[in-house]
């Protein structure tokens, strides 16, 4: 059985690591992903880096161009480490699509209200970007 066949469809968790998605995702998130899922523009992605596929990589995909999808941070500071250095990503380097966001629970919290506060910001559902990354993404 090959290896997309056991694959498809299976959900996952993955740690965040790195500005580049700020600031819809943060260092240290975990996202639960669909591996094989459709990808559609805009959607929050995981997929092997083209030049060190060792290297799995978050970005959004902002648009499908010939040779695959072009990939961009939501991070408009963080200038490196996307399409812009890379190209277009090949569709079969992208493994998986974002479906829900858990921001992990920082230490010392120990008041209702600080465990409230974080609960409603914990879970972020859909990844969607935020206005100012859109105008980003049509920017490009």
């Amino acid at each position: 059985m090959t290896e997309n066949r056991r694959t498809r469809g299976r959900i996952g968790i993955t740690e965040v690591t790195g500005p580049s998605m700020a600031p819809t995702l943060a260092d240290g998130d975990r996202l639960v992903v669909r591996y094989e899922a459709l990808v559609r523009p805009g959607d929050v992605v995981v997929f092997r880096h083209p030049l060190q596929q060792d290297l799995l990589v978050v970005k959004r995909a902002a648009e499908r161009r010939p040779g695959g999808w072009w990939m961009l941070g939501d991070n408009p500071f963080n200038e490196t480490g996307d399409s812009t250095d890379y190209g277009a990503v090949p569709e079969e380097l992208v493994l998986a699509v974002a479906r829900l966001r858990l921001r992990p629970r920082p230490g010392g919290q120990r008041s209702l209200r600080a465990w409230l506060s974080w609960a409603a910001s914990a879970v972020r559902l859909p990844m969607r970007a935020d206005s100012s990354a859109s105008s980003r993404l049509r920017a490009r």
